[in-house]
């Protein structure tokens, strides 16, 4: 399973003061040297933390791949297709949110259709398409539909749960990421995810890439970045060999 990680609030931390530090560019490099498979960050309209120059050099910079995240705006599209990043992953935005708070609206016929140009377009620049998704059946068949290449579900619902509603909606994640491959789409996981609440998600077979930022940048100020990603890599690497134990509370759900 990839690890991307998000360093969108390493920007966040430098426009607070509107200065040159610290600098995503130099996390970027920290956090591959730790191992992490390649780096995301979210490219908003209103440039609140992540900057057009950032994304510029990390084009430049990285030896793994850069996920950009970004709406579906013609502006940030054609930015996507001239840089040409290994993936661009579409998601909602609005101006008035804190972080994105769920997935694009598909869940019924003609929703999304203004997606699919930009789609074909990052898909024509050489960039590998992936959309935000909530973990419905509809929304996924409809990505499928819509000509994307993978979808990234949205673990805000389940990170924010606890107790059986917390089971629940890792029920709901297993089984969109099942349906997900049986229609030929990559699937990714991503959002409120953290070093208590990661290792189901990234037991889930089918899941082959996380997007984890603020946990992992939110750590990084007690151990260092490096040793931040180093310790979610291993809780990654150990998920499906830990859930498989007898007696551990994935076994009510039938996995």
């Amino acid at each position: 399973m990839r690890l991307y990680v998000n360093i969108d609030h390493v920007a966040t931390i430098r426009e607070a003061r509107k200065t040159d530090e610290p600098d995503p560019v130099r996390a970027a490099v920290l956090v591959e040297m730790a191992g992490a498979d390649g780096v995301t960050v979210h490219l908003r309209e209103d440039r609140r933390h992540i900057q057009d120059r950032d994304v510029r050099l990390l084009m430049d910079t990285l030896r793994t791949g850069l996920n950009l995240e970004l709406a579906a705006r013609d502006e940030l599209v054609e930015l996507a297709c001239s840089l040409a990043p290994i993936q661009a992953t579409l998601v909602p935005e609005r101006r008035e949110e804190v972080t994105t708070e769920g997935g694009l609206a598909l869940s019924g016929e003609g929703d999304g259709d203004h997606l699919a140009g930009p789609l074909s377009r990052l898909q024509e620049a050489g960039v590998r398409t992936s959309l935000f998704v909530d973990p419905e059946e509809d929304a996924l068949r409809r990505a499928r539909d819509l000509g994307a290449e993978a979808v990234e579900l949205h673990t805000g619902e389940y990170a924010n749960a606890s107790g059986a509603e917390r089971g629940m909606e890792l029920g709901r994640l297993a089984r969109a990421a099942r349906l997900g491959r049986e229609l030929g789409l990559a699937v990714h996981a991503g959002h409120g995810l953290t070093y208590e609440n990661v290792v189901p998600v990234a037991a889930l077979e089918g899941v082959e890439e996380l997007n984890i930022g603020h946990s992992i940048v939110s750590r990084s100020v007690f151990t260092g970045l490096g040793e931040a990603v180093r310790e979610m890599r291993a809780l990654m690497a150990s998920a499906r060999d830990r859930v498989s134990e007898p007696g551990t509370w994935l076994e009510p759900l039938g996995y």
